[in-house]
This record gives C-alpha cells, sequence and structure tokens, in this order.
C-alpha cells in the first residue's frame, strides 16, 4: 500500500493485510442514487442551506445550497493558486453541471456532488459499507501488486487510454483524446484484473478513513491487518474552531492530468472535506462476509 516514487503523502510504502470482502463492479450511478432518493426522500448535502452557526463569518450568499465545481480556463494560469475551484448556488447531483444541467443522458454515468454523510446513508439503504481506504487500493490494484497503474505500469499500452483523465495542459487545454472532457458511462473503459471499472480517472471516490499522513505509520516495514485509518482531525482544539474532519479519497477523476495531479494511481490519495461535494468525487460501496445480492452488486 502507498508509493515512494510519487506524491509525499503516499509514503511510506507499507504492507498490508486484508480481510475478503466483495465491491461493487461499478460506481454508484445516477440512476442507482435516483432510485435510492425515491425510496428515502433523502436530501443531500449540497441540495441543504449551510447553517450560520457552523461557519461563523460567512456571508449570507455562501450558505446557500451549493456544491464545488470546475471552471475551465481560457488559458494558462498559476497552478498553486487552484483558481479553477467556485462554489456554484444550485449544483448538486440532480444538476451535474450547474443550476441549468440536468440528467438528461447522464443516468449511467457516476453520481457526484454527493457528501460524506449522503454516501452513507446509500450504502445503508443498500445493506453494503463504504471500503476503507485499505480496502479500496487492495481493490484497485487489481492482483498487480506493486504496479504503477490498475493495469499495469504503462499508462497508455498499445497507446489506448484505459481511463477518463485529462489530456493536455491542465486546467485550460483539454484535448479529449479519451473521447470524455467530463464525467463518463461507468463501464466505459476496460475493467482492471479483479473485474472492476474506473479504479482509475473518472470520479474520486470516498472511503471511511479519516485521513492521516502515512509516514505517521509506526511500523512501515511489518504488515498491518485491516487498517481503518488515522483520528478523526475534529476541530477539539478552540483555536482553529472551522477545521473540517477530512476523508481519504482515492482514483483521481477525470481531472487528473500529466502536468499538475497524477494521481489516477492506486497509491494516490487525497484528503477530502466531510462538508463539501464536489463535481468529481463520487462512490462505490462494498458488502463484507457472503456473497452480495444487493442492488449495485
Amino acid at each position: 500500500m502507498g508509493s515512494d516514487r510519487h506524491y509525499p503523502e503516499e509514503a511510506p510504502a507499507h504492507r498490508v493485510k486484508v480481510d475478503g470482502f466483495w465491491m461493487d463492479t461499478h460506481l454508484v450511478t445516477n440512476a442507482e442514487f435516483k432510485r435510492f432518493v425515491e425510496a428515502t426522500g433523502h436530501v443531500t448535502l449540497a441540495e441543504r442551506p449551510a447553517r450560520a452557526e457552523d461557519y461563523p463569518g460567512a456571508s449570507p450568499e455562501m450558505l446557500v445550497p451549493s456544491s464545488v465545481m470546475f471552471e475551465k480556463q481560457p488559458g494558462p494560469v498559476d497552478l498553486a493558486e487552484r483558481r479553477w475551484w467556485i462554489y456554484v448556488a444550485g449544483a448538486d447531483w440532480r444538476h451535474p453541471r450547474g443550476p441549468k444541467s440536468s440528467l438528461a443522458g447522464l443516468w449511467q454515468h457516476p453520481v457526484v456532488h454527493v457528501g460524506f454523510e449522503d454516501v452513507q446513508a446509500y450504502a445503508a439503504w443498500a445493506g453494503k459499507e463504504l471500503p476503507t481506504e485499505a480496502e479500496w487500493e487492495f481493490a484497485a490494484r487489481g492482483g498487480l501488486d506493486g504496479a504503477e497503474y490498475a493495469w499495469g505500469d504503462e499508462f497508455t499500452p498499445g497507446r489506448r487510454h484505459m481511463a477518463n483523465t485529462w489530456q493536455g495542459e491542465f486546467p485550460w487545454q483539454n484535448t479529449l483524446q479519451d473521447r470524455y472532457e467530463w464525467t463518463s458511462p461507468v463501464g466505459s473503459f476496460p475493467a482492471n484484473g479483479y473485474g472492476l471499472f474506473d479504479m482509475a480517472g473518472n470520479v474520486w471516490e470516498w472511503t471511511t478513513d479519516w485521513y492521516q499522513e502515512h509516514g505517521k505509520i509506526e511500523h512501515a516495514c511489518c504488515t498491518m491487518a485491516n487498517p481503518r485509518g488515522g483520528e478523526m482531525a475534529a476541530s477539539a482544539d478552540p483555536r482553529e474552531p472551522l477545521k473540517i474532519p477530512r476523508r481519504v479519497m482515492k482514483g483521481g477523476s477525470y481531472l487528473c492530468a500529466p502536468n499538475y495531479c497524477r494521481r489516477y494511481r492506486p497509491a494516490a490519495r487525497m484528503a477530502q472535506p466531510i462538508d463539501t461535494a464536489t463535481g468529481h468525487l463520487g462512490f462505490r460501496c462494498i458488502m463484507r462476509g457472503p456473497a452480495p445480492d444487493a442492488p449495485g452488486g
């Protein structure tokens, strides 16, 4: 698990053992999430206004129902500024590309603009669970222990694109060699060795682990069994009242590019605040124990 060859948060590489589990072959789609909402009446995080008491000092327009979206830039920018992220009022899972968009033609695309509480609610309804970071990474590797990508060590074997990622200069030039500028229908690219689709690119995926640095692992040389990563980074310290707990997300997305975010690899990881939904983050579920017979299996 992890890597010593890429971003510092992936190091050190260390051995992990996980018990057997079953994983959904594809990301939860808009069609599947719609069935959940119709059955439960669930209202997602992005569809609800934020509470002013949770964000003291925030302007009222920042508290309206909204979600984070990517805004393509007109030309090269300073990559350190990340100016391409904007809060968009009215963006949510029903309107994935902004308030005037719809799900027409997107029913088999992965659901996005879902917060951690939303994906937990779906998993409970489906009789499933969310994976830990270790379980997710084990599944993503598809039996290729130590390989660079979910399909091997070459990014485009035979010049074939194996995942929905960004080609060109992020965040302004996308040459669309893989045919997709946004999300793609689940299963549009080859499955890995375990028969799992989109374990790289398309959208990031929530895991249950609280984010911590791999460097805090006490014994990188030894095998850990079923790790449940990290302690909650909650705001127990009164000097940091707005520090939001963060979970690990895995897999990269359609916005990952060679010049900016080379995180379309099993070892890659990022921290995601649990109070934030975005247009490039979704999820899939697992079941531990006997073979599953549940929605989306």
